[in-house]
Order: structure tokens, then C-alpha cells, then sequence
């Protein structure tokens, strides 16, 4: 009996040694993290091994560790054994990382950790770095965006600034940024820190230092609660500890702290709509407008300047000035487009200017009337509109038309004109004629060419006249090819432009323009997207494709002051072919 009681103890042990299985596996403090938090990664197994190799952590920098603890435990009999490699790490990105394989060596066999994924993203308002904090570096050091008005108008500017609180028993000795706002429902520019100073002041009631590490001006493209995204850092920070030295001075620590000035939430208010002129183009702030003429006195065929300019404070990257209007008997050539402004805390401030060349074709009085220009002050919440003088070209010297030397405002169609006598004096008056030759026609090379020509003709006419029935009964096809051909005459400019950027997304917005005022009769640079959207939908085009041009003409102005890629080029030309082929087709 006792014989039989050791036998089956022995092979209950050795079953339990030959099912015994290895366990090397990695745990995560959390799936998902904002960027200001800490991950601790421990690497857990059931056996001792040799040669612990961690992974890279790419996306990661490592804030402690390795730290390693083991475990031996019996229970009811069964021993059990826990070995970890433990690691905390903070964020250097948002994206999805994953933490790559650690390996091991057990009895000769080398074992390896499943893959795990963790998404970082952007920083929490409340961050739980639960297994690894400091409490002091987080009560002594705090990133803050500081928002000059919460509730602005479309397109109105505000400055989001940037500053670095730190209290006076704390030294930053440096910092890096580690993720940027987007700023992506707003057109933004940083404004330059030409001196980086310290201040003194204070923060929740309490003394500190501050640093402004970064000023953005902002002017809001959508209307309604937008968010702007934090701005986040790595600081080097050393902070006081509690243990002293033998002298009693406070010992320095330095950590490595992810600080965030937190999401911040604006709510931007619509421009007043009931209000609005037919000619409004966009333009908030304040501003000055004038046209001007180079010269008012000339001959024909000199040629003179005029220059429409719009000055002040506000939007004025985001929209152009209004287009100047001549009659038809001068000789007008596309406008010098010029833009000196400056962005400053405060917002854009400068000038921009189209700059005509006209060249008159004859003799008589020119009116060029009057322009006008209409912004909304933000102030006084109100539309402003400001007209410029009637501009009168006196042109002394040259041909004449025949009805009249002078054409008045109220008439400005084409005229007929008087051709100068050496119109065509190339053309010859006393030409050398020739006898013609004399030879019979019979069985002469013309009259079997003559005879024979209708035969072989016969045999092409049936071939054409079957290729053009063909061709007339594919009226799609008709349809498609004159669309195609249509959109690439008015956007062959742009394509010529294409390897710069700023030339060509102009070129692309006044092909828009131009199109819809050949199409539909229309001057769209006075109208703004929404009555160019309604005036599509009023000639029976699809709400989507009127969409794609509106946003194709919002890309032309974004992407002219934000850098872009050749792809987005070639992908914005090929966007603005399909949509104007498409409304083509499809206008009433």
C-alpha cells in the first residue's frame, strides 16, 4: 500500500513538471493616454530567465525603470513564482504606437511577447499619472493659453498667447515641444518673440515667474463652438525636496515633466445677415479704400496705371479688392496683384492693391465709375461701405470714332471705328498676271483626274458620313468632351503655374470666377460663396457639385497662405476639371 502511495505521488509530480507551461507576457497601465500622462509597461513571467531584452519604445521616452520585483509564494501545497520588469514612460508624439516584442531566455529556449498597441492623444485637463507623479513639479509649474476674446465674430482676430508659469522654488532649464495645435477651423500665423523675458506675476492668487513662449493670432473660417487644441511641452525641471544636506540646504531633484495649456472652446458668432450688402466680399476689421490714376491726360496708345488699394486693420490675406470696370475702347491687361501686410498680436495690418494697365485705342473721354468697397466694422457691428471718385481719361491725340470723340458713362458698348489710310497698304495693286496655259483639256492629267476623283471620293464619303452619324447619335459623349474642353481652356493658366504655389492657387480662384461670369453673366467676384452657392442652385445644378465648387474656391484661399504638397496641387486641378465640366453639363 505505502508502495503504491509513493508511486502515483511520483507521477502526479511529474505530470505537473510536463504541463507546467511558460508564461512571459506584457501588461499596460492604460490603453489610451493623453500626451501630458505616463504608461507603466511591465513585462511578467512564471519562471526565471536570462538576457531580459525590452523593446525599443518608439514614441516613448522612458521616466523610470527598469525596476524588477519577484515573487515566491506556497498555497494549499503549490508553489507558484512572479518575476516583472516594470517601466514608466511618457509620450513624445499622439499617434498609435506599439510596444514591440521583449525577449527572454528560459532553459535554452529564447520566448518572446505579443505586440501591444497604445493611441495617444491629446493632453487630458486632468492628468492621472497614478503609479509614477510628482506632486511638487505638478503645483509648481503650469502651461496656460491665455485667449483675448472667447465670443468673435467670423473672420474677426483674436491672439491665443502662450505662457510658462513656473513658482519661485522651481528652475526650468529647458523645453521642447512635443505637440502643436492644428488650429484647424482657423487661418493662423505665429507672431515673432524677438526678446524671450521673464516676468513676475502672479498665478491662482500665489507669486510666480512666466515666461510667453509663443503668441498666435487667429481669425475663426467657421461659425459656432470651435475648439483650439492644446499646446504641449517637455520641461526640464529641477524642484526643491524635502531631504537637506549636512548644511541644511534643500537638495535639487530633476525630473522631466509633460505640461499642456489644455483645450480651449471660443464660440464665433455669424455676421449679421439681414444687413448684409449684395457686395459684401468678406472682409472684417477696419479700412481705408481708394482708386488712383497714374495719369488722367495722355495720347492713344500710351499707356497710364491705376491702382486699386484697400488699407487698414483686419482680414486682409482672406479677400481681394473690388474689380475696376472700363469701357470697352481701352485696352485693359490682368492686374499686378500686391500684398504688403505685417501680422502682429493685434492682428493683420497693411495694404493690398490691384494694379491695372490701360491702354487707350483712341481719341475722346473715358469715364471709369466709381467703385465701392464694403467691410463690416466689428466695433461698431455694423456694414460699412466706402465709394471712390469717378475717374475721367482724357485722351488728346489719335484716331477717332466716327460717331463720337467722346463716349459718356451711360454708353459704354463697342464702337465702330475709322480704319487710318495705310490699314492695307501691304496688299498689292498692280498685280502680274499670267496667260494660262493653252493645252487640251482632253485625256490632260486634270481631266482624268476629274473623271476618276468622284469614284474613289465615293468610298471615303460613306466611311465620314458613317463616323459622323456615330459621332451625332453620342450626344453624352458631345456633351463631355465640350465640358472637358471648356474647363481646361479656363484653367490652363493655372496649370502653367503649377509649380508654384501661390501663382497657382490664384490662377485656379480667378478661373473660377471667370467661368461663371462667361457662363452665367455674372461679376462672382462681387458676390460672396453663399450667393454664388444659391446662384447655382437657382440654374438647376446638384447641391453636391455646387458644394465642390464652393469648397474648391475655399482651398484656393486657404492653401495660398499655408504650405502644400505637388500631390494636393495636382489633386486641387484635377477637383476644379471635374467640377466645372460637371456644372456644364448640368446648368440650366
Amino acid at each position: 500500500m505505502k508502495l503504491k502511495f509513493i508511486l502515483i505521488s511520483t507521477l502526479i509530480l511529474l505530470a505537473s513538471g510536463v504541463f507546467a507551461q511558460v508564461k512571459f507576457e506584457v501588461k499596460v497601465s492604460k490603453n489610451t493616454l493623453g500626451i501630458n500622462e505616463r504608461l507603466r509597461v511591465d513585462f511578467e513571467m512564471n519562471q526565471d530567465g536570462d538576457n531580459f531584452q525590452p523593446p525599443n519604445f518608439q514614441g516613448f521616452r522612458v521616466v523610470g525603470g527598469p525596476n524588477q520585483s519577484i515573487s515566491n509564494s506556497w498555497i494549499n501545497g503549490r508553489s507558484s513564482y512572479s518575476k516583472t520588469f516594470s517601466y514608466f514612460l511618457s509620450p513624445t508624439a499622439r499617434g498609435k504606437f506599439t510596444i514591440g516584442q521583449a525577449t527572454i531566455q528560459m532553459d535554452g529556449e529564447t520566448y518572446k511577447t505579443v505586440p501591444i498597441t497604445v493611441e495617444v492623444t491629446a493632453a487630458v485637463d486632468q492628468p492621472k499619472d497614478g503609479d509614477n507623479t510628482d506632486y511638487l513639479v505638478n503645483e509648481n509649474i503650469h502651461l496656460v493659453a491665455e485667449i483675448s476674446k472667447t465670443n468673435p465674430y467670423l473672420n474677426e482676430a483674436i491672439t491665443v498667447v502662450y505662457k510658462l508659469y513656473v513658482s519661485p522654488e522651481t528652475a526650468v532649464s529647458g523645453w521642447r515641444e512635443i505637440d502643436n495645435p492644428k488650429f484647424a477651423d482657423f487661418w493662423s500665423q505665429n507672431t515673432d518673440n524677438k526678446q524671450f523675458q521673464v516676468h513676475e506675476g502672479t498665478y491662482q492668487g500665489k507669486p510666480y515667474r512666466y515666461a510667453i513662449l509663443r503668441s498666435t493670432v487667429l481669425y475663426p473660417q467657421k461659425t459656432g463652438k470651435l475648439e483650439i487644441e492644446p499646446l504641449s511641452l517637455d520641461v526640464q525641471v529641477e524642484v526643491r525636496t524635502n531631504r537637506r544636506d549636512i548644511f541644511g540646504r534643500p537638495f535639487m531633484s530633476r525630473v522631466n515633466k509633460t505640461v499642456s495649456a489644455g483645450t480651449r472652446t471660443i464660440d464665433v458668432k455669424p455676421l449679421p445677415a439681414q444687413t448684409m450688402p449684395a457686395n459684401f466680399s468678406g472682409a472684417v476689421g477696419k479700412f481705408d479704400f481708394k482708386v488712383k490714376a497714374s495719369k488722367t491726360k495722355l495720347d492713344a496708345r500710351e499707356s497710364l496705371e491705376i491702382l486699386v488699394e484697400v488699407t487698414g486693420n483686419g482680414n486682409l490675406k482672406l479677400f481681394k479688392p473690388p474689380r475696376l470696370i472700363t469701357p470697352n475702347n481701352l485696352e485693359v491687361y490682368e492686374p499686378e496683384f500686391q500684398e504688403k501686410v505685417t501680422t502682429t498680436d493685434k492682428g493683420m495690418r497693411g495694404s493690398i492693391s490691384e494694379n491695372y494697365t490701360i491702354i487707350p485705342q483712341f481719341k475722346g473721354n473715358y469715364p471709369i465709375k466709381p467703385l465701392t468697397f464694403t467691410y463690416f466694422d466689428v466695433e461698431s457691428e455694423t456694414y460699412k461701405t466706402i465709394s471712390s471718385d469717378e475717374i475721367i481719361i482724357e485722351v488728346e491725340n489719335g484716331p477717332v470714332t466716327r460717331e463720337s470723340s467722346s463716349i459718356s458713362a451711360a454708353n459704354l458698348t463697342k464702337q465702330p471705328v475709322i480704319l487710318a489710310e495705310d490699314q492695307f497698304k501691304y496688299i498689292k495693286l498692280k498685280p502680274e498676271l499670267k496667260a494660262i496655259n493653252s493645252a487640251p483639256f482632253f485625256k490632260s492629267p486634270l481631266f482624268w483626274s476629274l473623271l476618276t476623283g468622284p469614284l474613289v471620293l465615293i468610298p471615303l464619303f460613306i466611311l465620314i458620313g458613317k463616323k459622323r452619324r456615330e459621332f451625332e447619335s453620342d450626344v453624352e459623349g458631345k456633351r463631355l468632351k465640350k465640358a472637358n474642353r471648356l474647363a481646361r481652356k479656363y484653367l490652363s493658366e493655372a496649370k502653367k503655374n503649377s509649380h508654384n504655389q501661390k501663382q497657382f492657387y490664384e490662377s485656379l480662384e480667378r478661373a473660377l470666377h471667370n467661368y461663371l461670369k462667361a457662363k452665367l453673366s455674372i461679376e462672382t467676384s462681387e458676390f460672396s460663396k453663399e450667393r454664388i452657392h444659391k446662384f447655382l442652385l437657382e440654374r438647376k445644378v446638384e447641391p453636391q457639385v455646387s458644394e465642390n465648387f464652393i469648397a474648391i474656391l475655399k482651398n484656393c484661399e486657404y492653401a495660398r497662405y499655408t504650405p502644400t504638397t505637388d500631390g494636393a496641387i495636382k489633386q486641387d486641378y484635377d477637383k476644379a476639371v471635374l467640377v466645372i465640366s460637371t456644372i456644364d453639363k448640368q446648368i440650366a
